[in-house]
């Protein structure tokens, strides 16, 4: 190898993955209520926080989802509390209380709710894993701003126009129950 790369074709990073997190919990730690829909409906959107971005990155994709409910039988999907994209590639964050819509930085948004982050809502038993993942990209994503009832829809094309633009990810997990 000579210093010249791993055996297997240099697969690795060449730079340190991206890190995201948040200073309202440790990565697999329980979310505070104040963030779920504990808290009512409207809950604000915790701050995020990432780094180590890859050179080149011009976008960043958030989703956060719930991957262990199944829907319809169905392997394909799970349920989308927040999907968030074109945001600025020289961006280091989202601040708590994302406002809904599309943003003044041209970053759009969509839940299975509305047009904004939808908190977790877990029913009462064991834990929900909600997953925060952060993709930065080498391009800004030509996609529409979707609807509530389209979020499944977007979500899709967010990801197949992200396909072959990915130069890192980054993971923050998040747990919560709601009290019996």
């Amino acid at each position: 190898a000579g210093g010249r790369g791993r055996a297997g074709g240099g697969r690795g990073p060449a730079a340190p993955p991206p890190i995201m997190t948040s200073g309202a919990w440790e990565d697999g730690g329980v979310i505070p209520d104040k963030y779920t829909q504990a808290a009512g409906a409207q809950a604000p959107s915790p701050e995020l926080k990432w780094s180590q971005v890859p050179p080149g990155t011009q976008s960043f994709v958030l989703l956060m989802h719930d991957p262990e409910p199944v829907l319809n039988k169905g392997s394909k999907m799970d349920i989308t509390h927040w999907l968030i994209w074109n945001i600025p590639g020289t961006s280091t964050g989202l601040p708590e209380s994302v406002a809904s819509g599309e943003l003044p930085d041209g970053s759009r948004q969509v839940s299975l709710r509305g047009n904004a982050y939808m908190g977790p809502g877990a029913p009462p038993g064991p834990y929900h894993h909600y997953m925060f993942e952060i993709y930065a990209l080498d391009i800004k994503l030509d996609v529409p701003q979707g609807t509530p009832q389209q979020a499944a829809a977007t979500r899709t094309a967010v990801f197949d126009a992200m396909d072959g633009h990915v130069l890192g990810k980054a993971l923050l997990v998040a747990r919560f129950r709601r009290q019996q």
